[in-house]
């Protein structure tokens, strides 16, 4: 069997009556039925004068409709998944950048990408989703108006499957274009790493407006045949009620995730006994050793921890699972393109040398849009940098040391904030930490750490500076300690260092 390009091709893997798409409370939708939402939902944009190439803004919240839209939207035009926690002036950015023909929102919410819409010009498509309909379906309920689509019917290979923008912490956001090509060969590639089987059962409870939860769990899913089950998103407090109803045989999420579901399962232990994962991925953020070990200890299931990132359309590389041996701390082994590492002139280096991760491969977007600049910058001989630092082992499994623009420079001393953070996960006292770059009037920069305590721990931040100072040499170890109730996160439930001085106010 030759692998899809385009979606509309991996939407034929499934078997007529298998479950594609299911969700709490709601009856399952098989993929028969995705398939003719598909063709509905195609002939309805066409319809509204959108298709092929035209982008579509979709707005809306987590859970079946948000990941049916995108597949069913995706076939047949561009997608922009946007969060909806965005302020109108951020809708209106990305609208505008995008050059969006439509936003795509659910029926009478009232959201401020309604109003940044308006303010654009960009015409809405309201979707009208009942609760005793399968999980995922929906209808246009806004009236067919102007011409029919210059460019009708299901997408090609090389048409834009789905647009999104880098995370812009440092500069404007770039726009990053990803083909039916490039998403496919990703989820073909997550298919093969975890060994997907249309028996598998997928449980999302990432954001659907970011690649993690678009390609992890719902492509790469449906590429195998197998059922994805759509929480309404992540909440420490529901995830058990979801496990139990869902059953899953795996599921993947962010670091912070893993750690909120280690910190409640002992209130769990009736759900946690009657679960039988298969394994846990991890991917979008460095998972801590230690909380990879509890992980495995809670639920008997090998962690495997991906690396990933928008540009690769997700996946680069994976620790395998077994019986192939996994490595904690790193990122495990090439798992589709081509990895390597990359000195500052352009020059691949041997295994144990320390440089720029590079990959290449027919999952890496063509380029930025509209951006000759960043590509400049970006592509070397063929190869995309990832301005992550890091160096592969002999046995080809990649550590990831840092983030070129995270790195700490202190008075001329680079130091990876990982390695702190792993250090100091090691206090017993310690449930979460992100060590961060603190302006300092003559190093330039000094080293901070903000911590969450265990619940029911206690320990002062000397305290843990103490600790640090047994384990790291003087220069590492953190000046400024917070101890906080949260460390702020982004939109996915990430933890970002870059920012986060400003954010506590120790700029």
């Amino acid at each position: 069997m030759t692998r899809p390009t385009h979606i509309p091709d991996v939407l034929r893997a499934g078997a007529e009556d298998a479950v594609a798409l299911s969700a709490p409370g709601r009856p399952d939708l098989t993929y028969r039925a995705l398939r003719r939402h598909v063709e509905q939902t195609v002939a309805g944009l066409n319809e509204r004068g959108i298709g092929r190439g035209d982008r579509v803004a979709i707005v809306l919240p987590n859970g079946p409709e948000m990941a049916s839209a995108f597949v069913s939207i995706a076939a047949g035009a561009a997608t922009a998944p946007l969060n909806p926690a965005y302020k109108q002036p951020e809708f209106e950015f990305y609208l505008a950048d995008l050059g969006a023909r439509a936003v795509v929102l659910a029926e009478g919410d009232d959201t401020p990408a309604r109003a940044a819409a308006a303010t654009l010009g960009v015409p809405v498509l309201e979707t009208r989703a009942n609760s005793d309909d399968p999980a995922g379906t929906f209808r246009f309920v806004t009236e067919p108006r102007g011409a029919p689509a210059a460019r009708p019917g299901m997408a090609e290979p090389d048409d834009v499957a789905l647009v999104l923008h880098t995370s812009g912490t440092t500069s404007r956001p770039k726009i990053v274009p990803l083909l039916h090509r490039n998403v496919c060969a990703t989820a073909a590639n997550i298919r093969r790493t975890l060994r997907l089987e249309s028996t598998d059962r997928c449980m999302n409870m990432m954001p659907l407006f970011h690649i993690h939860g678009l390609m992890a769990c719902v492509l790469s899913t449906l590429h195998a045949g197998a059922s994805v089950y759509c929480a309404p998103g992540f909440s420490a407090l529901k995830v058990f009620a979801w496990f139990a109803d869902c059953v899953p045989t795996w599921y993947s999420a962010v670091p912070t995730m893993h750690q909120a579901i280690v910190a409640r399962a002992p209130r769990n232990a009736a759900v946690v006994e009657r679960m039988n994962l298969r394994f846990i991925r991890s991917s979008s953020a460095a998972l801590p050793t230690r909380v990879m070990a509890e992980l495995e200890d809670l639920f008997a299931a090998p962690v495997v921890e991906a690396y990933a990132m928008t540009e690769a359309a997700h996946q680069m590389t994976c620790n395998p699972l077994p019986p192939a041996p996994r490595k904690p701390g790193t990122v495990g082994i090439a798992a589709g393109p081509d990895v390597s590492v990359m000195d500052a002139a352009g020059n691949l280096l041997a295994p144990g040398e320390e440089g720029e991760i590079v990959i290449r491969g027919p999952n890496v977007t063509p380029g930025y849009e509209n951006n000759e600049a960043a590509n400049a910058e970006a592509f070397t001989g063929g190869w995309f940098r990832t301005g992550d630092q890091g160096f592969r082992d002999e046995d080809g499994y990649f550590t990831i040391t840092g983030r070129l623009k995270e790195i700490i420079n202190r008075g001329g001393e680079k130091i990876s904030p990982r390695e702190v953070d792993e250090v100091l996960m090691d206090h017993p006292a310690v449930q979460q930490v992100v060590t961060f770059a603190m302006p300092h009037r003559k190093l330039g920069e000094e080293v901070a750490a903000a911590v969450v305590l265990r619940e029911g721990a206690a320990a002062e931040p000397g305290d843990i500076r103490d600790f640090a100072s047994g384990r790291l040499a003087g220069f590492k170890v953190p000046r400024k300690v917070v101890i906080l109730d949260e460390i702020p996160k982004g939109p996915t439930g990430k933890l970002r260092r870059i920012g986060l001085a400003d954010q506590l106010g120790l700029a």
